[in-house]
């Protein structure tokens, strides 16, 4: 028996592993098995996990395919199924976090002591983390020379074909049908239903309107969070609904037609620039890539730190953001920036909080993006920007959301308030706060930090650091 053992790749396109599994002739099931520890403290993205394993499942069965989900770790399920099964080969995609090479390797020895034969294949980055490095065989700490390198060599070795996945034979194998146990208890993703279609075929829509509509202007309009600028990709590409070579080949050959084509392109490079590093550099995942942070005098207070999380910390942009992560699940790249920023610098709480809180709001959370994102951000990670590059948030809201239309979405405390006082409310002068009937304290917050003051703070804490 053949076994595909499916880990983040739930797609026809562009899986060499289920591509192989479809041109094998003889006995073979394919299964996914559910470790809850991998998911722990990942809230949002249990629900999206339900729904796009169950429709995974669902174009399995049409190819009538036999499926297995395991409420149990991957080794004990292959232990498990080379017991019951004349089993003679396993096969899966590569996933090349830490963790996930650790199991693999873990599997791996099972295998082998059980003489069973297995294939591993590459599909969920454009490239092995390996293969891309410097002359001198180091790997790279600078986006665009590496970006510069994986695409020219990507180019030049790989050439993407369209798999054909083939039906089977009806098998009398019933497949498991339920999920549930996946959800979490706390129902609040029920709203994400609104704003989220789950599944390949959804990602590969978003693809072609996408190329269609947007993918021209998006260095113009990327940037403004009340403009449908982006893709919303992400959470398709966490999932393995789709994958960076189906993005890359669709794109790829419109890149010169303009900037915003090679814009967008970058961003499928900033994707595999953070596995090469987390791959390289694994212990970015608990500690600062640059050590001089070790010693940063972060501050501790929960206080800030929950009034940040639940937009209520008195800077319009920054609160509509985090609720707005809260309510859907996702949140607008460039925001990403201004709520990081306001959290390491104007708070100088450290990024491993934000990045806890993101790893458990975010439908598209990817650990190897996720941590880099936030080390980018807090200045610690590689190719990082300087600390002193403080992100306003005032004149971030007055420069991408110039009306206020995003605040006023996420906020509507603050609709009534005229266009010069929506970034700044604490301005607002109390007779004309009168007349609309808005209190800064009783209706709205007052800002927790005074932004120069802050980045003030921030600047000395870094001198600081670089002293010991």
């Amino acid at each position: 028996m053949l076994i595909y053992w499916i880990r983040n790749d739930f797609r026809f396109l562009d899986n060499e592993a289920l591509n192989y599994f479809s041109n094998y002739s003889g006995k073979k099931m394919c299964f996914y098995a559910y470790d809850q520890q991998k998911f722990q403290n990942r809230s949002a993205q249990k629900w999206w996990l339900y729904k796009s394993l169950t429709n995974f499942r669902n174009k399995l069965e049409e190819k009538k395919y036999t499926f297995s989900f395991f409420n149990e770790i991957e080794t004990i399920s292959i232990k498990n199924l080379l017991k019951k099964n004349q089993t003679k080969q396993i096969i899966w995609n590569k996933v090349y976090l830490p963790n996930e090479i650790s199991i693999e390797e873990e599997i791996i020895k099972i295998l082998n002591k059980n003489n069973t034969n297995y294939k591993i294949f590459s599909s969920n980055l454009l490239l092995d983390p390996q293969k891309t490095r410097k002359k001198d065989n180091t790997p790279f700490q600078v986006f665009t020379p590496f970006w510069k390198n994986e695409e020219d060599l990507y180019l030049k070795e790989y050439n993407y074909k369209k798999n054909n996945i083939k039906s089977t034979k009806s098998n009398d194998n019933k497949l498991y049908k339920e999920f549930k146990i996946i959800l979490p208890k706390k129902k609040w993703y029920k709203k994400f239903e609104k704003y989220w279609t789950v599944g390949e075929d959804e990602a590969i829509r978003k693809i072609n309107n996408f190329k269609a509509k947007n993918i021209f202007n998006y260095d113009k309009t990327r940037d403004f969070p009340n403009i449908d600028g982006t893709s919303k990709l992400s959470p398709h590409l966490s999932f393995g609904e789709i994958s960076s070579r189906e993005i890359f080949d669709q794109y790829q050959k419109i890149k010169n037609k303009n900037i915003g084509t090679r814009k967008f392109i970058n961003e499928i490079g900033w994707r595999e620039f953070a596995y090469h590093l987390i791959f390289h550099f694994p212990e970015m995942l608990k500690k600062n890539l640059r050590k001089n942070f070790d010693n940063f005098p972060w501050s501790s207070s929960k206080i800030n730190l929950e009034k940040w999380k639940r937009g209520e910390t008195g800077y319009p942009l920054v609160d509509a953001a985090m609720r707005q992560i809260y309510e859907i699940g996702w949140m607008h790249n460039r925001l990403r920036m201004v709520t990081g920023s306001f959290l390491v610098k104007h708070l100088r709480i450290n990024w491993i909080e934000g990045e806890k809180y993101f790893k458990d709001t975010l439908l598209d959370y990817d650990t190897a993006n996720n941590v880099s994102g936030w080390q980018w951000i807090a200045g610690c990670g590689a190719d990082a920007a300087p600390y002193f590059r403080i992100f306003n948030p005032i004149t971030q809201s007055e420069k991408f959301d110039p009306n206020g239309e995003f605040i006023k979405k996420w906020v509507p405390e603050l609709k009534a308030l005229p266009k010069k006082y929506i970034h700044k409310p604490w301005e607002l002068p109390e007779d004309l706060g009168a007349k609309i009937n808005f209190n800064l304290k009783q209706n709205y917050f007052e800002p927790i930090v005074n932004h120069s003051e802050a980045r003030q703070a921030a600047l000395a804490a870094f001198e600081y650091t670089k002293k010991k």
